[in-house]
């Protein structure tokens, strides 16, 4: 999946939402609380039900910039990576691209076919998201 998309906020109050989430998300899994700076290569797993947990890394940081991401389970490996270009003072345009590689046959064939139906709601989820974003600014 990928976006481009113009927001009508700087790029540093967009990073800034983006990166008090992160931090919020790894303190809620790990007890730490980091800076931005102590981000880039930190590594952590993150449950989500008893039975489903999560490696996640974050891979690139780089403020006002990128924010890129791993998710890694026993099922796949999930890449997000928000790239954020500043157009002006008062606005920038976001590249979001999300990438799965499925491990297995029939991991695959589930993924592609859930995928495809899903891809649909989470753009326009990913876009209600990003019209929040700019609203509370």
């Amino acid at each position: 999946m990928e976006i481009v998309k113009t927001l009508n906020i700087p790029a540093s109050v967009f990073y800034g939402q983006v990166m008090d989430s992160v931090l919020f998300d790894v303190r809620k899994h790990t007890g730490k609380s980091l800076t931005r700076k102590q981000l880039n290569n930190f590594e952590y797993v993150k449950q989500f039900s008893k039975n489903s947990r999560a490696r996640i890394k974050v891979e690139k940081v780089v403020e006002n910039t990128a924010y890129h991401f791993r998710t890694s389970t026993t099922k796949n490996d999930f890449l997000v990576q928000y790239d954020i270009k500043p157009l002006d003072d008062k606005s920038c345009e976001i590249h979001y691209v999300e990438k799965m590689e499925s491990y297995g046959f029939l991991q695959k064939i589930n993924d592609a076919a859930v995928g495809t139906i899903m891809m649909f709601f989470k753009k326009r989820q990913f876009n209600k998201m990003l019209k929040m974003m700019e609203q509370s600014y």
